[in-house]
């Protein structure tokens, strides 16, 4: 493993240094040969994996591009919500459960397994405090800096380099899904550095703080032309409080950038404002590095910030080569991890009324099942609903059985149609009372979270006749802001794990740990 010398690349080789290839389930051979290629001409500065990167066809590319890679490639994986057996809920999950050793735990069992699969940087911590999702750690920037330089340090402790996202956080008072369209945001750099940056500068402190992945929002008291990730005003707040570390876009193919900036012109604009590697994200990147060329063939591209920019993409590559402190999880470790997801549960209720409800009960539980799940007559669910697998009616609907033996369950779509909501409203009527269990999940090129607008309904009616006793739901809890007053709460993480402990709480059988982490306004 050799340190690449700055004075030795050619024009080709750098404007390779500052691009990102994505590899994904998807490609065939012909691509894989392209990113080797790069590689071996030294004309890649970072590997993106994407799908998940733990099946055998993404091990198995790893471990062929490592081995083949003379110099310290940056191979990083996005992770998030974790890797392989170690997943959370998202961060929410861990913002809820809330200690620096469960957030250290995270980041030490991941980055092992990590290190194990062959990553050396991964999109981690999450510390965006505005989001109002089941991807942050909490509205709370102490409490979320805490757990990010915890959960950094865990990573760190296993050979991990950190890239903390969406830089540099900020409102956006309509929600804007940048997959879709550029966002908007009305912050000041004074109002950055006062709340959203705090967690980065904590990071920067600890000395924990690798990169940053920046995203498309346009802060137009700051910048008014251009959004982050193009925006040399915005870039510059975090250089100007002494960061050195690498810059990522977030990816360039969303429209975001695409829509309003182009194709080419995007790649020349995003290195000029002071980004050190472009995310292309595509399923085939050489058109995308081709663009990144041509932007440079045609003076878009500033040659002085490109070497500024290399620089710093080698700098990365060298921190790379850490050792790490552990290599091995010990019994307490995994134990701990996995105490985080089964903690990501509170309650609310009103006063005097208990968090448990009878086993011995005749309950109807409502389920919320995906669009396009197939239901048969009775409201049984024939397929899965999450190719991730996390939510899982058919356990849950066993995990009712066990603990209420005379209780039923009733599965309805997120859209259902009439003959679903009738059923639904029908089979209420013979039961004592109805749990109705919901759940949602930020996806991109769908816009802001929300529940349908006929699942609100079909609550609200069976509220209007006191027929529901308790509302439980998984993800973000702010999308149940339209529906009416419940009794009884149970909120949880976006976990297998969660839902089957929050049934145990319903029963009496668990104590709830968690504490929410954003005002859910719940009426």
């Amino acid at each position: 493993m050799k340190e690449l010398k700055f004075e030795d690349l050619t024009i080709e080789q750098k404007l390779g240094m500052v691009s990102v290839a994505t590899i994904g389930t998807r490609q065939n051979a012909e691509y894989e040969e392209y990113i080797l290629d790069l590689i071996r001409n030294h004309s890649l500065g970072c590997l993106w994996v994407q799908m998940g990167g733990c099946d055998d066809d993404m091990a198995g590319f790893v471990k062929k591009a490592k081995d083949l890679a003379d110099y310290p490639l940056i191979i990083v994986q996005d992770a998030e919500s974790g890797i392989g057996d170690f997943m959370i809920g998202s961060h929410s999950a861990l913002g809820i459960a809330g200690t620096q050793e469960q957030a250290y735990a995270f980041g030490k069992c991941v980055g092992v397994t990590a290190r194990n699969l062959g990553y050396n940087m991964l999109c981690d911590p999450v510390v965006d405090m505005k989001l109002g999702s089941a991807r942050s750690l909490g509205s709370d920037k102490e409490k979320v800096a805490e757990l990010a330089v915890a959960m950094a340090r865990g990573l760190r402790d296993a050979g991990i380099l950190t890239l903390a996202k969406h830089y540099p956080g900020g409102s956006d008072a309509k929600g804007i899904d940048s997959h879709m369209t550029e966002g908007i945001s009305e912050d000041t750099v004074e109002d950055l550095l006062n709340y959203d940056l705090y967690p980065y500068k904590r990071l920067m402190e600890e000395n924990l703080l690798d990169g940053i992945m920046t995203q498309h929002k346009r802060f137009i008291n700051i910048d008014p032309d251009y959004p982050g990730t193009l925006s040399k005003n915005v870039l510059g707040i975090i250089r100007n409080l002494g960061f050195d570390g690498v810059i990522m876009t977030d990816s360039l193919g969303m429209m975001g950038i695409r829509a309003k900036y182009g194709f080419v012109a995007s790649k020349g604009l995003a290195i000029n404002a002071g980004i050190d590697l472009l995310l292309h994200y595509a399923q085939n990147n050489k058109p995308e590095f081709d663009a990144v060329r041509e932007s440079y063939d045609t003076g878009g591209v500033d040659e002085k910030v490109l070497d500024e920019a290399v620089k710093r993409v080698l700098a990365t590559q060298k921190k790379t080569m850490i050792e790490p402190k552990f290599t091995e999880l010990t019994k307490e470790d995994i134990e701990m991890f996995e105490s985080i997801n089964k903690d990501s549960i509170y309650t609310k209720t009103d006063e005097g009324v208990s968090v448990s409800i009878p086993r011995d009960g005749k309950h109807l539980f409502v389920v919320l099942v995906r669009s396009g799940a197939k239901l048969n007559e009775g409201g049984k669910m024939m397929v899965d609903t999450f190719t991730n697998d996390w939510h899982q009616p058919m356990n849950l609907e066993k995990k009712i059985k066990e603990l209420f033996p005379n209780s039923e369950v009733s599965m309805i779509e997120q859209f259902p149609g009439p003959m679903q909501c009738a059923r639904v409203l029908r089979d209420a009527i013979e039961y004592d009372d109805v749990v109705f269990i919901s759940f949602s999940e930020q996806m991109a090129y769908t816009g802001p979270e929300h529940i349908t607008r006929r699942i609100e309904n079909v609550i609200t009616a069976m509220q209007h006749t006191g027929q529901i006793s308790t509302i439980m739901h998984f993800g973000n809890p702010l999308v149940l802001g339209n529906i009416e007053h419940s009794s009884r709460y149970i909120i949880g993480a976006q976990s297998k794990c969660c839902e089957l402990a929050a049934i145990e709480v319903l029963a009496g059988l668990y104590t709830p740990k968690g504490k929410p982490i954003f005002d859910a306004n719940l009426k």
